[in-house]
């Protein structure tokens, strides 16, 4: 998986992602941390995704960062459910 930095400030950043299913699960666990603003967006099918996260409060590395954490944690948490 690419992902690419297109701009970055200390409260806001814009990704270009070649992988749509991480973009949308990233999105929908950033929204549950109640960041700002978290949503992606494609010109074209063969157009990889923009995805724009915008935080108040925490810088957007760290939001991003407790999201993938929280995704591992659920998904470890899966796995362990499915060897059962």
């Amino acid at each position: 998986m690419n992902v690419e930095i297109i701009s970055q400030e200390s409260d806001k950043i814009e990704l270009r992602v070649d992988n749509l299913t991480v973009a949308e699960i990233l999105r929908v666990y950033l929204n549950e941390q109640g960041i700002k603003f978290a949503a992606w967006r494609r010109d074209h099918l063969t157009k990889p995704v923009i995805f724009k996260i915008e935080s108040s409060g925490k810088s957007v590395k760290k939001a991003v960062s407790e999201a993938v954490s929280a995704i591992s944690k659920d998904l470890n948490s899966l796995v362990k459910g499915l060897d059962k």
